[in-house]
């Protein structure tokens, strides 16, 4: 009997579950040593397949481009890899010896992942690195427009790990995606945690699905520009991190809020840098293709600045590296606001850094509570007040927030899934890493004795005889002594 193509789909995600808990469990019982070659040969494989995993993922989704793609490859690879390579992932992880704990590190089974279109190859293999680094299997379910660049990520992950001695079955991708197949992986009994990177409508799933799941929103980025900051700098790192793989990274800049007292020195640094400021026209022009309804126009992603441009129905020099609107509302009816995923940028001007304040928190509240918020100043004092009060899981200071976020340059630990937590609605507001993927089991030894009522009222009776027979001075033992044969004499009573 033939089965129908969503049926089959499904019938492929119970197979790879299977064969996913079989690898598991021969995995778990790898040493430390034997887990770190797995995950040496796999960064390896990163590497060495970096660029051609990057022209793949340009050719099938026409997202970005493929040097930046290659660098992303390359954070995975190295970064990530730097940041994994030494974490303790099987037996015992951590002794407190003060406290008599020791901490006991345990895999969670089966880890389910759901790939972006964004960034299609990195993600892949920086989820199955992270994955058995803490002893997992992995099933993957990519974005149906990048299906095959992520399937071939998981390949070479799958036979690097393979190589270095891993079992086979460990990683597994779907290679026809659908929404079908994704919900069985999803609430499948197999699977044991969801780690879910994309849109909004699958985050929701991910976290409705009855599993542990760690989902991860959206990101609508603003950038405060303080009158203390190094302008020539800040315009450099937003440049940089903006154009970025024409934007496709989640945490990179989408509106810059600047304090009126720098505007004009940003300004004329970001159209030194490349900037092509907007007339009221062509900004008009350019609104009109941000948004298809309520939501982003997925044509703009990822697109170069002169493609959005000849969209728009505009020219702009062939030097130009992103667009840039002045703006001052924020909300669904000023597409600028928007995270737009693509080298556009919104400009506000505000008064001081309380104005500052306020906008940065607006925009937030638009799409991207919880995630990254960007700040360029040098006055200690205004980089702690938004510190303190912004909903964002990462306040990235005078650095591009693209790299600052992700922790290419910043001490966040280096990572493609960024959590939101409660302030978007996500269980984290991690950087995400193998320490997410595991059970810690607590062995604890007893350190002290529980005292209850009696003991205490037993312990006041013995004093009080105590110091009472002690001033009879005949009994020619100590106090101390009395009361401890008190105390026994006490309990014998109580006991019977």
């Amino acid at each position: 009997m033939k089965l129908d193509t969503d049926l089959q789909d499904i019938q492929a995600v119970r197979d790879f579950l299977h064969q996913a808990k079989t690898a598991q469990k021969q995995l778990e019982k790898m040493t430390q040593a034997q887990i770190d070659h797995i995950i040496a040969a796999m960064a390896k494989a990163a590497e060495s397949e970096a660029e051609r995993l990057g022209a793949l993922a340009v050719e099938e989704t026409g997202f970005g481009n493929i040097v930046d793609k290659k660098a992303k490859n390359m954070f995975v690879a190295h970064y990530v890899y730097e940041a994994i390579k030494d974490m303790k992932t099987v037996g015992i992880i951590n002794r407190d010896d003060d406290r008599k704990v020791w901490e006991v590190a345990q895999p969670v089974g089966i880890v389910a992942a759901i790939i972006p279109s964004t960034n299609p190859t990195s993600t892949v293999m920086f989820k199955c690195m992270i994955a058995l680094k803490a002893r997992n299997a992995i099933v993957i379910s990519p974005h149906p427009s990048a299906a095959r660049c992520s399937w071939e990520s998981a390949n070479v992950m799958r036979r690097a790990a393979e190589s270095a001695g891993a079992p086979a079955g460990l990683i597994h991708c779907l290679k026809k995606p659908s929404i079908e197949a994704s919900n069985e992986l999803m609430r499948h009994k197999l699977t044991d945690l969801i780690l879910a990177t994309g849109g909004t409508a699958m985050v929701k799933a991910a976290y409705s699905s009855g599993k542990p799941a760690y989902g991860v929103g959206p990101g609508n980025v603003p950038v405060f520009i303080h009158r203390s900051a190094n302008i020539t700098g800040a315009a450099s790192h937003i440049v940089q991190s903006k154009t970025f793989d024409y934007g496709t990274i989640c945490a990179s800049e989408q509106a810059l809020v600047v304090d009126h007292a720098a505007k004009l020195q940003l300004v004329n640094e970001l159209k030194r840098q490349g900037a092509y400021f907007l007339n009221d026209v062509e900004k008009e022009k350019v609104a009109s293709i941000i948004m298809i309804g309520k939501g982003l126009n997925s044509k703009i992603v990822g697109k170069s600045p002169q493609t959005i441009a000849r969209m728009a129905g505009i020219s702009v020099p062939e030097s130009t590296r992103l667009l840039i609107a002045e703006e001052t509302c924020v909300g669904l009816q000023h597409p600028f606001s928007i995270e737009k995923l693509s080298p556009i940028l919104a400009l506000y001007t505000v008064n001081d850094w309380q104005e500052g304040c306020q906008k940065c928190i607006e925009l937030l509240e638009l799409g991207g509570l919880g995630h990254t918020l960007g700040i360029h100043c040098e006055d200690m004092t205004v980089i702690e007040a938004f510190g303190l009060e912004k909903p964002a899981s990462r306040i990235v200071v005078n650095t591009g927030t693209t790299f600052g976020g992700i922790g290419a340059t910043t001490g966040i630990l280096p990572s493609m899934t960024l959590g939101c937590g409660s302030f978007g609605n996500n269980v984290t507001s991690d950087n995400i890493g193998p320490q997410h993927l595991l059970n810690i089991k607590r062995v604890a030894f007893g350190v002290r004795e529980m005292k209850t009522e009696n003991d205490t009222k037993t312990s006041r009776s013995a004093e009080r005889i105590a110091d009472t027979l002690s001033d009879q001075r005949n009994l020619g033992i100590s106090r101390d002594e009395v009361m401890q044969i008190v105390k026994s004499v006490l309990s014998d009573m109580q006991l019977h």
